[in-house]
């Protein structure tokens, strides 16, 4: 008979030459890679502004008159007025995206005042011109963005896009207070090209959701409105209306993406 001793020695041993054995039975660890994050993918988009508008120059027939002398004294401008709008983009990697957008432009309101001095024969005379009408604009881009990287959830972004501006001025009068005489003009509204550059913040809200602080600088074209008549048909000359020429925009944007991925 064993002794207490012997039968602990030969159970280390049996389990000494088992255990090999045993781990050799053991299938290899199967190491499973995690999941790649989705990156891109299709992008709602939405925003709210204030445009900030200025135009190069206007024109008209009746100021190129040899027997005139036309300035002005109030070159001319636009108020702010809203913006609203919306589109759909692409978001190819971590540093490019594109969309196309649709803007409707609210109307503005336009001021200006010029000068017209003219010799009748027996005295030269000075009269003015106030004018007044109002612009809005339907914008239609496609855009390119460069992000340039994201520091704590935050975006910085560059752009640019092309497309075409329906410009609308409505409303237009031209008042001669010296001389107590108006004129009027209807709406003419004209498509031109235009393009735009951007700049903002993409702030990280949710893992879908993308807050958007947007600048655009925007070149609209030109504008124009329908033939000007005189209120009294009498003093009616012919002309093409009013011509708003390099019509530019700083506008400022609060918007939303949402990712679709």
């Amino acid at each position: 008979m064993f002794d207490f001793g012997k039968k602990a020695f030969i159970a280390a041993l049996l389990a000494g030459i088992s255990a090999p054995a045993f781990a050799a039975d053991l299938p290899d660890p199967v190491i499973v890679d995690p999941a790649p994050i989705a990156v891109g993918g299709w992008y709602l988009r939405g925003h709210i502004g204030m445009s900030n508008q200025q135009v190069g120059s206007l024109d008209s027939i009746p100021f190129n008159n040899p027997d005139i002398v036309h300035g002005w004294l109030d070159e001319g401008g636009f108020s702010s007025a809203p913006i609203f709008g919306g589109g759909v983009g692409y978001q190819f990697n971590d540093y490019l995206r594109g969309d196309i957008t649709a803007e409707y432009r609210g109307a503005a309101d336009f001021n200006a005042l010029d000068y017209v001095t003219y010799n009748t024969g027996t005295e030269v005379v000075t009269r003015t011109n106030d004018y007044s009408a109002k612009k809005s604009e339907w914008l239609f881009l496609a855009n390119a963005y460069a992000d340039v990287g994201t520091f704590y959830g935050v975006t910085p972004y560059v752009g640019a896009g092309i497309g075409a501006s329906r410009n609308t001025i409505s409303n237009f009068r031209d008042v001669n207070v010296i001389n107590n005489g108006a004129a009027y003009a209807s709406s003419d509204p004209q498509w031109n090209f235009a393009w735009a550059l951007h700049a903002g913040l993409g702030i990280k809200a949710t893992e879908r959701m993308t807050v958007d602080l947007g600048y655009s600088f925007v070149n609209l074209g030109d504008a124009r409105t329908g033939t000007m008549y005189n209120d009294d048909p009498a003093f009616n000359q012919p002309n093409d209306g009013m011509h708003f020429k390099d019509i530019v925009s700083h506008d400022l944007k609060l918007g939303v993406r949402y990712s679709l991925n």
